[in-house]
């Protein structure tokens, strides 16, 4: 199975783009095809891909809840809460759900066993189908429940579920950023698409994610959208790091109008689909580089 993450610096830079139209063009090739949308607090590859037979499965982190019966008000839960979701009032002891990160410190160290855990739902991974000419292939969604705090435990259930057999290859379609979700997103991966534009912001959050990627031990190549405006700045820094550049994504304003109407580039304007085959190709060609490395 090849994991391929699609990740980016900034939101905005089209890395969406790239996830679903890469994900469509390999089902039209016949492979074995699965696209996780591990953006959880924004999915948006749906809107582009249109599943069907979608169904959904709630995630749910534990959560501890007091025995007020057996609690004596010791203040060991909260002393040992490294993330102040526990607080003791008096001969009170508040519990606020959206600081706890389930650690299990506090059930497991309460010298009266005052505390146990529950279940609290945080989100939902859904998966459809999406057909193609050329097949179908499942598209996982995670969506994180408005109001919550923390998408890591949301963005592991999408990945849980991209783990299942089934699939040659599987893409991530990664939050922006340098964050803990991105992270988690894109752990294990063979290799990382980190998409930019060539303009002084994006190659500022390129470098950072460049940073990210390299600390977590992973390989990197670039994907430049809306090539064409800026500078070549960003060509010049992804030259002197070693990376390669796998794609130039014109700026055109026939692919502004086509995403705007939530079409596929690679159906509406059916030229572009040689950019991202040549794209796939140099992708094969980085992994098995790498493999055979010594």
């Amino acid at each position: 199975m090849l994991r391929i993450a699609v990740a980016s610096g900034k939101g905005g830079t089209g890395k969406t783009t790239l996830a679903v139209n890469l994900a469509a063009l390999l089902a039209d090739q016949g492979h074995g095809v699965r696209l996780l949308d591990a953006d959880v607090e924004e999915p948006d590859c749906h809107l582009f891909l249109h599943p069907r037979d979608e169904s959904s499965a709630p995630v749910d982190v534990l959560i501890p809840v007091v025995d007020d019966a057996r609690c004596t008000a010791c203040r060991v839960c909260a002393d040992v809460c490294a993330f102040n979701a526990i607080t003791v009032i008096g001969s009170s002891v508040l519990v606020f759900p959206e600081l706890c990160h389930s650690c299990g410190a506090c059930p497991l160290l309460c010298p009266e066993s005052a505390l146990h855990e529950e279940p609290r739902t945080t989100g939902q991974v859904r998966r459809g189908t999406v057909d193609r000419p050329g097949g179908s292939f499942e598209l996982v969604t995670g969506a994180l429940t408005v109001g919550e705090a923390k998408p890591v435990p949301v963005t592991k259930a999408v990945r849980a579920a991209g783990e299942r057999e089934g699939a040659d290859v599987v893409l991530v379609d990664a939050p922006p950023g340098t964050s803990c979700p991105v992270i988690e997103s894109v752990r294990g991966a063979d290799l990382v698409v980190l998409v930019t534009e060539p303009t002084p912001f994006g190659l500022n959050d390129l470098r950072l994610a460049v940073e990210m990627v390299r600390a977590l031990g992973l390989r990197a190549v670039v994907a430049i959208n809306r090539a064409g405006v800026g500078d070549d700045r960003t060509l010049r820094y992804c030259e002197e790091e070693g990376l390669e550049v796998v794609l130039e994504l014109p700026d055109d304003r026939r692919i502004a109008e086509a995403y705007s109407r939530g079409e596929l580039l690679v159906d509406a304007l059916p030229e572009l689909r040689q950019l991202f085959e040549s794209m796939w190709r140099r992708i094969v060609n980085a992994v098995t580089a790498q493999e055979v490395r010594p």
